[in-house]
């Protein structure tokens, strides 16, 4: 969508100008997505993979690290990337769309962790919770960095853009999946 109102709401809630929830239902509200944009936003993901994800995510994979995608990205868009990267669909943790019977946006779901200012944190603890060992979590966000108190490590990712905010906050800052790899593996 190209939108400025609906970038500038983006941007604001990445950057941590303004809390995730002030903008989530707001975005939806004006853009009203349909069930065939979601598609089409799901086969840019696929065509828009950052450089050094296949690869890191292969590693990972082979060395038995469990990967999740904690995103407030569109469960249903995400999905096929997270298929295609190898990720199984019970790790997507995303905000689910609701569509009526022709394919209309009707809402989103609002109970969704990810949708909510300290959501990602609450999934992070959650998926922690059924699992043994380290975690880390990969991010570009104020949202993300909110994980922080969850993980034992978080790393910052300014592969695909630079915030600041999660610059100046993270011990670790990388920007290339190269470079995150020598972190998660030992």
């Amino acid at each position: 969508n190209n939108n400025p109102e609906i970038a500038r709401l983006t941007e604001q809630a990445m950057n941590g100008e303004v809390p995730v929830d002030s903008v989530y239902a707001k975005r939806l509200e004006i853009i009203r997505p349909s069930r065939a944009a979601i598609d089409e936003l799901g086969r840019k993901y696929l065509t828009s993979i950052v450089d050094g994800v296949e690869t890191a995510f292969a590693a990972l994979r082979e060395a038995g690290t469990q990967i999740h995608l904690v995103t407030a990205g569109i469960a249903q868009a995400i999905e096929p990337l997270a298929a295609h990267l190898g990720v199984s669909q019970r790790a997507v943790h995303a905000v689910t769309m609701r569509f009526d019977g022709e394919g209309n946006y009707v809402d989103f779901d609002r109970q969704s962790p990810p949708a909510r200012s300290g959501g990602k944190e609450i999934a992070v603890r959650d998926i922690r919770a059924r699992s043994k060992g380290k975690a880390a979590f990969v991010g570009d966000g104020v949202t993300d960095l909110e994980t922080t108190p969850a993980v034992d490590l978080f790393i910052g990712f300014g592969g695909v853009h630079v915030r600041p905010r999660v610059k100046e906050n993270t011990a670790v800052f990388e920007n290339d999946f190269a470079s995150v790899l020598k972190h998660l593996l030992p």
